[in-house]
Order: structure tokens, then C-alpha cells, then sequence
């Protein structure tokens, strides 16, 4: 990045503002395509993906990937892994959304982070600093606060933070590229999201002919829906640091939260406001780790989970992954948002 012109590094911020500010209005998108329920627009969409990812690649001809991963059975096997943990995801957010949840599924991108780490200390017997291990501490305080404040635990939340660790470690280790894992994942998806199609057509269950040609088009856009940011955060990714990426990241959640609250007028009751305010004050804790460490003379090893996040093989557009909440901006975490 030392390299990178001026004029490159204000190209880089369009594009990460771009890339997560798509990501963070994107609750406004899913409403649009009712009556379709969440299965019928999770299935168009892991469809649609593949059409839309499937053209960029034809149009650039870049398929020399594809031979060289049906030669590897055990990242092929990643891949279908991946492609199962994110059609979890997807459907779960789809759902949430259409379904009065904005402000809890902006909660699961929050916490995020400190499930990453969680994740790193249970599964890789990590090591934390002491502010890592408060912000642990802290996070799993809010999580308590919002139990009692939902009446029930925050599964929405959970589910979305927990599949997303899951994903961005199962994608570090397939080691591909954002339009490339996204091509190879819709694939795997492709065949039974279309048997699905076809199954609630014949059982009269289906929108797409059935509510004009509008709905048709909206439910066939889902694949640019899910593609473009991608293709916006791979071209900030070569050109601004994972710093800013980290910083930047944070504006999904952000703006799903705020979206909740100001457009869908979702109730915040002060006891929600508390376990909210927990979370922000853990994410400060990682931030405030983040960079205190980055400062330090001394090379700090990266976690391998944390590091499936990072866009480390982002050496041209495109090629990361949407995003999730990193440990801090040091280490940004680009995965998938909605």
C-alpha cells in the first residue's frame, strides 16, 4: 500500500464507501421483493448470483481457477462447506429483516468480532491480550443483558455472527478469490435453489410470474444485489490500507442499526439499549487493542482465524470477500453482509 498515488487511495475510499455503504442499506432492498417469502428470495438469489458472477468471469476470461480447484477434492469439499454456512447466513438475514429483526441482525455483524475471537481461544487454544480478553468478557456480559432484555437468547444474532466466523475460516483455507469463491459457491448452491424454484412453481407457491414483471426483474437483480459490493470492496482493497478497511467496516452494522431504529421503527427498550452499549464498548476495547498493537515495534502474530477475514490475496479487484466485523481496524474482516 506504501506505493499507492493519492489519486489511487481516494479511488480505494469511493469504492470502500461504496462497497460497505451498499452493504449497510441493503434491509431497505429485501421489503421490496414481497410477497416472495425468505426461501423463495434466498433461492433467486443464490441463483441470480451465479448468472451475474458467471457473465463477469466469461466477460473477463478468467476460469483457469476452476480447473485447478475440480483437481483438489479437499477444497472442493471446503467450498461446499462454505457454500452451506453462507445459505445459512443469507436465509437467516433474508428472514430477519422481512420479518421486523433489522436491529438484531445488525447486532450479529457487531459482535462479530468477539465470536472470531472466541472462536480463535476455543478451537485454536489462542492466546489473548488482557484487552482482548475483556472485550470477551464485556461482550459476553451484552449477550446476557440481551437475553433478558429479548426474553429470549439473540439466535438471530448469534446465527449471523457465528456463521460468519465459520465461513471466513472455511474460505482462508479454500484460498480463493471474492468473484471466483462466489462463482464456485453458487455453484454448489445453483442445482438445489433452482429445484426449489421449480418445486413451489408446480405447487403454485411461486412470485416470479405470478406478481408482474417488476417483481420478476427485482427478484432476477438479487445477483447483482449480492455481487456489485463485492466488486466495489475488491477494488478498495488494493488500494487502501487494512487499517482504514477495518474502520470502514464498521458502517454496515451502522447503518442497518440506524435503519431499524429511524426507518423500520423497531423498539429499543432501555434494557436493549444497554446490552447495545456493552457491545459498542467491547468493539472499543478490540479497536483500542488493535491499534495500540499495530504501534508496537514488534511483530504481532496474526490469529488464523482472524486472518481468514483479512484481504490478503486481494491482488486485484474483486477478489475478497464481503464483510463481517473484524477484531479491530487492524485486521479487517471482509466477508458477507446480508
Amino acid at each position: 500500500m506504501a506505493g499507492t498515488s493519492r489519486g489511487e487511495h481516494r479511488t480505494g475510499l469511493v469504492n470502500g464507501f461504496a462497497a460497505y455503504g451498499m452493504w449497510g442499506l441493503v434491509p431497505l432492498f429485501w421489503p421490496l421483493l414481497k410477497p416472495a417469502g425468505a426461501m423463495e428470495i434466498l433461492a433467486h438469489r443464490m441463483a441470480w448470483s451465479l448468472v451475474f458472477v458467471g457473465a463477469a468471469l466469461l466477460f473477463v476470461r478468467r476460469w483457469a481457477w476452476a480447473g485447478e480447484l475440480l483437481r483438489q477434492p479437499r477444497r472442493l469439499a471446503l467450498v461446499v462447506v462454505a457454500a452451506a454456512v453462507i445459505t445459512v447466513n443469507w436465509g437467516v438475514y433474508i428472514w430477519a429483516v422481512n420479518s421486523g429483526h433489522v436491529v438484531e441482525a445488525s447486532l450479529g455483524y457487531f459482535i462479530n468480532p468477539l465470536v472470531t475471537i472466541a472462536m480463535g481461544v476455543l478451537l485454536l487454544k489462542e492466546r489473548l491480550r488482557r484487552a482482548q480478553w475483556a472485550a470477551v468478557g464485556v461482550g459476553f456480559a451484552a449477550v446476557v443483558v440481551l437475553t433478558v432484555g429479548y426474553g429470549r437468547p439473540p439466535w438471530i444474532s448469534l446465527c449471523l455472527a457465528f456463521s460468519f466466523a465459520t465461513y471466513g475460516l472455511v474460505k482462508k483455507k479454500v484460498g480463493l478469490g471474492g468473484v471466483e469463491s462466489l462463482a464456485a459457491e453458487t455453484t454448489v448452491q445453483f442445482v438445489p435453489a433452482v429445484g426449489y424454484l421449480i418445486w413451489l412453481g408446480a405447487h403454485g407457491g411461486s412470485t416470479f410470474a405470478g406478481e408482474g414483471a417488476g417483481h420478476s426483474l427485482l427478484l432476477a437483480s438479487t445477483g447483482v444485489v449480492t455481487a456489485l459490493p463485492l466488486v466495489c470492496f475488491g477494488a478498495a482493497a488494493i488500494r487502501v490500507p487494512l487499517s482504514t478497511l477495518g474502520l470502514l467496516q464498521y458502517l454496515a452494522p451502522v447503518f442497518q442499526f440506524l435503519l431499524g431504529i429511524l426507518y423500520f421503527h423497531e423498539a429499543m427498550p432501555p434494557e436493549r439499549w444497554a446490552g447495545f452499549a456493552l457491545v459498542w464498548l467491547a468493539l472499543g476495547l478490540l479497536t483500542w487493542d488493535a491499534l495500540h498493537a499495530v504501534r508496537k515495534p514488534r511483530v504481532v502474530a496474526v490469529s488464523p482465524l482472524v486472518e481468514a477475514a483479512e484481504p490478503a490475496q486481494a491482488a486485484e479487484p474483486a477478489q475478497a470477500a464481503e464483510p463481517a466485523q473484524a477484531a479491530g481496524p487492524a485486521q479487517a474482516d471482509v466477508r458477507r453482509v446480508g
